[in-house]
């Protein structure tokens, strides 16, 4: 490193953001995560005991994945090398391992990889690092908001440990903010700043467990505050609102996040939460779901968990889902919260699913023939084959039914409609009882 790479580095330090330079050097400073870096815990142990084997960081934006990464590199014995997977290309990692083999042949000494945005290597690149990592030349480290069971190649998994990262509680954000407020050497502490408890309560809670979205808006209160007649920056609960502006939802509509908040829609209009299932609702507005995806997800709910406990419920849902197609955003969300409210209180059954369900299992598995009284009779010579010989016509008897045999021969007693006690599918299972009596 020649003078002007130092000063560089020196320069950046300085410079950098508020939420990287009060990262943590060692397992003791980390706030949060105590579900694997306590210290009766795994992961604490190998890295105190520097026995690390090839892990897998998995978690929402801001929870310290980087900070445990940069905590090993300032506690282990290895070399430690970095490379961030959206801006690494091929000749990048060819260097990374060459220096590795080096490391390694030269000082018998072990080389950890981190790898920022893991999921963001393509198969090739993930294919790559593999041999390496399997003969030990590698140590990898792995960082993903995204579950790497979907994103990083099942060989790199099988050789890794895995360990989820959840949103930091708030009164572990809290203690980030004031420790950014008062910290002379890392912190703000330097520009005589304060912060009310209202404030700072606030900003732990709307961060929603994202530690940078946090620090990020105190760092910029503190720039942009004027200081006020004690000489003092005050950061107000008005300042510390306008500085984090809008909440960061954690969706991504190709990620995780965008799968987990669609399952927890549908299951809280299936389990009859209207509460719930608006909230989801207006979690995906919020974060720009496509409203025509939405609507389609409400139709099938209407069938499949509503069915025909109330017909109506499925004929709501057409119709909202014509609607905002047609009116669009912002009013749609009103047509959307209406259906799924609709979806959510009316009552369930899942009789019509089950059914269908049931008969394609039989139709896969079973031969069957159509009985011949069923069978088309109109054309010449029907009759000579038998074909439709014996129907009676529904109509002609009392209560519009007679019995008469309807399934194949083969499945002749199958069942395959149970209707339920629910709404509408209570009068159903009176009435079929009615006219089989």
């Amino acid at each position: 490193m020649d003078l002007f790479d130092y000063m560089r580095e020196k320069n950046m330090d300085r410079e950098a953001p508020l939420a990287s330079r009060l990262r943590p050097e060692t397992l003791d400073e980390v706030v949060g995560q105590q579900h694997i870096i306590g210290k009766d815990k795994l992961l604490y142990r190998a890295i105190k005991a520097d026995k690390l084997g090839s892990i897998i960081f998995y978690g929402p934006p801001g929870t310290g994945k980087t900070t445990l990464a940069k905590v090993i590199a300032n506690t282990t014995s290895a070399k430690f090398m970095q490379i961030n997977a959206t801006v690494a290309g091929k000749k990048d990692m060819e260097e990374v391992v060459r220096q590795a083999k080096d490391m390694l042949g030269m000082y018998q000494k072990k080389t950890i990889l981190f790898v920022d945005e893991i999921h963001r290597f393509n198969k090739g690149q993930q294919d790559y690092l593999l041999p390496f990592v399997e003969d030990g030349t590698l140590v990898l480290i792995g960082a993903t908001t995204e579950n790497p069971y979907f994103e990083v190649n099942g060989a790199l998994i099988s050789r890794s440990s895995i360990f989820e990262l959840h949103p930091l509680e708030k009164e572990d954000v809290k203690t980030l903010i004031l420790r950014a407020v008062t910290d002379t050497e890392k912190g703000m502490g330097s520009f005589g700043a304060e912060i009310d408890e209202d404030a700072a309560e606030f900003l732990a809670d709307v961060s929603g467990g994202d530690a940078r979205n946090a620090l990020n808006a105190v760092e910029l209160g503190i720039l942009t505050t004027e200081r006020s007649a004690d000489g003092k920056i005050h950061l107000t609960l008005g300042v510390a609102s306008e500085c984090i502006q809008k909440r960061a939802v954690r969706y991504d509509k190709t990620g995780d996040n965008h799968y987990d908040t669609i399952s927890a829609f549908i299951k809280s209009m299936r389990g009859s939460d209207p509460d719930a299932a608006v909230f989801y609702l207006a979690k995906m507005l919020y974060a720009g779901e496509d409203i025509k995806f939405i609507a389609r997800r409400i139709m099938i709910c209407a069938s499949e968990d509503v069915g025909n406990a109330d017909p109506m419920a499925l004929t709501v849902a057409v119709s909202a889902a014509q609607a905002v197609e047609r009116i669009g955003m912002p009013e749609a969300q009103i047509i959307l919260s209406q259906a799924v409210l609709y979806v959510a209180t009316a009552p369930k059954s899942n009789s019509a699913c089950n059914a269908v369900f049931s008969a394609a299992e039989c139709v896969r598995s079973r031969g069957t023939t159509v009985p011949a009284h069923l069978q088309d009779g109109h054309y010449k010579g029907s009759k000579s084959l038998g074909r439709g010989t014996g129907y009676k016509y529904a109509h002609d008897y009392p209560k519009h039914y007679v019995r008469q045999q309807y399934l194949p021969e083969e499945i002749a007693d199958a069942r395959f409609y149970e209707p339920g006690d629910n709404g509408y599918e209570k009068k159903i299972k009176a009435w079929m009882e009615y006219i089989r009596e």
